[in-house]
């Protein structure tokens, strides 16, 4: 599993800008205006060959009473208590505060390892000098930074990396497929996995988000190895008051990111939802192996061709995800639920799948040959070649003259052929476009 890493601090100290340097897009929105980063915001990075993931929180007020930052006070509080390492943010220039020394008493409560960070030492010779009566903290030695100007951050990054979990032999060989059951509350999740376990294990009750937290049950049958990740339904967004729920949903979206494959759950009488179709979408922008299994079909009434009609109107709402098989299921009275493994399996082995580059290529000439390239004022593109760049999802570069010719409908048509030639069912499949001669 991953290690996590929070960054929290009081507002306005540049959690948000070291956030971006790091992991190398603008994803949080940097302004002066204390408490702009409103939720959390994750994303994977990776240092001395250790990919971790990387959370950026709303600062730290304490006193202040309003909604905002109530809330932001939660989301940091959430973000604490999924964090494998905190780094605590405070600002150099502006020097040790009543509410960093309450949040240093936060943090050290936590248990958790902490790295201080004094962000704002722009002039690193002379503001570095400022990081001195941080000590009275009694976290540590805290390290002078930059985030604006990147200075000191691998430093920075360095004296996180000495505070990761050890990495264990499961993490680096593990032959267990992970499954994230994931889908809207009261979808069926944790009735799923009890009849896939063979016992009560998660709360079950009609309560939508019954069950809080992410729980990771084992399994081995003669279809294989598995550990089953049984989350939390996301609600949406305006619905989500309590800090519990917003727990939940990054519990959801973390158990995705360390998933092999997502089964996500669709209620049957409840057909495909715009929340169906935004947690789908987490598990395709994630490049995960899906599977959509709609449960509570055994309450549905049935006449010829429901299934089938079903099953179009299922891709019909959710059309980026056409490859995805769909299962149709009872949780309740274990209809179709041992299809399951052969299907999980499947698409497990279809996200991981490596093609070599002589067959890549003949699938290219052959697609080129059936329908040609498109041109635009009398320009035409030009495939070279092509090759795999990495599996989990399968992805593929593709070398040609000019990225601008090659128009959006002519990759989906090439991926269509990959699938074609190669499967890929129920796995997402990237391109990436190079010119000639670019890295």
């Amino acid at each position: 599993m991953k290690p996590v890493v929070a960054i929290v601090g009081r507002p306005n100290v540049g959690k948000s800008r070291f956030f971006n340097y790091v992991v190398g897009e603008r994803i949080s929105i940097v302004e002066d205006t204390p408490g702009v980063t409103r939720d959390r915001v994750y994303s994977d990075a990776e240092w001395r060959g250790r990919t971790f993931t990387l959370i950026d929180t709303g600062g730290i007020e304490k006193g202040l009473e309003d909604e905002i930052s109530k809330g932001m006070r939660e989301q940091a509080e959430i973000a604490i208590s999924i964090a494998d390492v905190i780094l605590f943010m405070v600002d150099c220039k502006q020097g040790l505060t009543s509410d960093d020394k309450d949040i240093a008493i936060t943090l050290r409560k936590s248990k958790k390892p902490i790295v201080l960070a004094c962000n704002k030492a722009d002039n690193f010779g002379k503001d570095s000098m400022n990081i001195y009566e941080f000590y009275n903290l009694g976290l540590g030695e805290p390290i002078a930074i930059s985030a604006a100007n990147a200075l000191g951050i691998g430093d920075c990054l360095d004296k996180i990396f000495e505070n990761f979990p050890e990495e264990t032999e499961n993490e680096i060989e593990d032959d267990r497929i992970k499954v994230a059951i994931i889908g809207k509350p009261n979808a069926g999740k944790s009735s799923l996995l009890n009849r896939i376990l063979g016992e009560n294990r998660s709360i079950v009750s009609d309560v939508a988000g019954t069950t809080r937290d992410a729980i990771d049950s084992e399994f081995e049958n003669e279809y294989g190895k598995y550990v089953f990740i049984d989350t939390a339904g996301i609600r949406k967004k305006a619905k989500v008051q309590e800090s519990i729920e917003k727990f939940s949903i990054m519990r959801t979206l973390l158990a995705i990111e360390r998933a092999d494959v997502a089964l996500v759950m669709i209620d049957a009488k409840d057909g495909v939802t715009d929340q169906d179709a935004k947690i789908l979408g987490e598990a395709h922008e994630a490049g995960k192996g899906i599977i959509i299994a709609v449960n509570k079909w055994d309450e549905i009434e049935k006449e010829t061709g429901t299934l089938e009609k079903y099953k179009k109107e299922v891709y019909k709402n959710l059309s980026y995800a056409e490859y995805a098989p769909v299962v149709f299921i009872s949780a309740k009275t274990g209809q179709r639920v041992n299809n399951l493994f052969e299907m999980i399996n499947n698409v497990a082995s279809q996200n991981s799948l490596r093609v070599s580059t002589s067959v890549v290529n003949e699938v290219i000439n052959e697609a080129i040959s059936v329908v040609q390239p498109p041109s635009d004022k009398g320009k035409r593109l030009k495939i070279f070649y092509g090759t795999q760049a990495s599996t989990k999802p399968p992805t593929f570069v593709i070398f040609c003259n000019n990225k601008s010719l090659f128009h959006f409908s002519y990759q989906r048509y090439l991926i269509n052929c990959f699938r074609d030639n190669f499967g890929l069912e129920g796995t997402p499949v990237r391109l990436i476009i190079r010119e000639k001669g670019e890295k």
